[in-house]
């Protein structure tokens, strides 16, 4: 199969990239819906999908699954913003990779590329996206993520080269062994930025968090 990719001159074309946001999940290990977090005063999910739209990303897709209707409600004058587009992923029970599928599914076949922001990454802000992005449109490679040292971190960004194989990832997991198998196609950008690396998985990490940034909470 081709790439679906576009090719001109031997420069693969990765502009415009849209965002997929990945808010689906239950928040098991933290205990309660992190995506309602306070985070100096606003919701984690209006936070991060706020750092999306105001960044070069063309478009944001939201995917959600557990609770969406009140993470709709919680979104407040940002969900009805033009840019931004609300998937559901009714099998969000399933993992991580039925979020990311459903996000590729609604914009398959309209963008060259595509970055996978998480739902719990409280630092990141525009001008860290952004940073990424045009590493990502500068190199040939057809993956990008930050990287500091042997620590890998997110979002991660896509070519359309890899949407067959995304769409072909099972149970709950992230693209990390796709990553890992195309190691030669991937460009890791150097970074000590904490917003790449800092995300809140559980209580604990929100207690880290808390002791760092006192004034968010």
């Amino acid at each position: 199969m081709a790439p679906a990719s576009v090719y001109w001159e031997d420069i693969v074309i990765k502009q415009p990239t849209v965002g997929i946001v990945l808010a689906a999940g239950m928040s098991t290990r933290m205990g309660r819906a992190k995506q309602l977090l306070e985070i100096a005063g606003k919701p984690l999910l209006t936070r991060v999908v706020s750092a999306a739209l105001e960044s070069s990303l063309a478009k944001v897709v939201l995917v959600l699954g557990h609770e969406a209707q009140k993470l709709k409600t919680a979104l407040g004058p940002i969900g009805r913003c033009e840019r931004l587009q609300i998937v559901i992923n009714e099998g969000y029970q399933a993992g991580m990779a039925g979020s990311l599928q459903a996000g590729l599914r609604s914009i398959k076949g309209q963008f060259p590329s595509v970055m996978f922001l998480l739902i719990d990454q409280p630092l990141i802000d525009a001008g860290a996206i952004n940073l990424l992005l045009h590493r990502f449109w500068e190199t040939d490679k057809g993956i990008c993520l930050p990287k500091q040292g042997n620590r890998p971190g997110n979002p991660v960004c896509f070519s359309s080269f890899f949407y067959e194989e995304i769409l072909r990832i099972q149970g709950d997991k992230g693209a990390r062994e796709l990553i890992q198998k195309h190691a030669d196609d991937v460009l890791f950008v150097e970074s000590d930025n904490p917003c790449f690396f800092t995300d809140l998985d559980s209580a604990e990490d929100l207690e880290r968090l808390s002791a760092i940034h006192p004034d968010f909470f």
